[in-house]
């Protein structure tokens, strides 16, 4: 279990205190939906978790079967919907490796993409497709 105590500061902003670690972020509702944008939003903050997620992931697989990983980068590109509520609509994902492993290696590494955590937790209606870019 870990802990994440959350503060509501007003106008829309947040501050988050990862117990642990005692790293603090902030969060400030978006443009769009009545905010300052000053920070990443709460959904931005999905988006984040999903790329870091799928990355960390690979990098386990990675360490554990001998691929170098570093330098590899993710982008996500969130796009929210208004129907039926205001949601997270799609999370769509481009992973860049920046050395090709190899066939069966790119195999382990997307299917530690596809299994990240946050990947398998959002909903069925949330759509993230994921691509990958190998190589230079």
């Amino acid at each position: 279990m870990v802990r994440i105590d959350i503060r509501y500061e007003g106008e829309l902003r947040c501050t988050a205190r990862h117990a642990p670690s005692g790293t603090t972020l902030f969060t400030d509702a978006p443009a769009d939906n009545h905010g300052k944008a000053a920070s990443f939003s709460p959904t931005d903050l999905l988006a984040t978790s999903l790329g870091t997620c799928i990355l960390t992931t690979m990098g386990i697989v990675a360490q554990r079967h001998g691929i170098d990983l570093v330098g590899a980068s993710a982008s996500v590109e969130k796009e929210m919907a208004t129907s039926p509520v205001r949601r997270v609509g799609a999370l769509t994902v481009a992973i860049h490796v920046p050395r090709d492993p190899g066939p069966e290696q790119r195999k382990l590494l997307e299917n530690a993409a596809a299994t990240c955590p946050v990947h398998a937790s959002l909903h069925a209606d949330v759509r993230h497709p994921v691509t990958f870019r190998w190589g230079a």
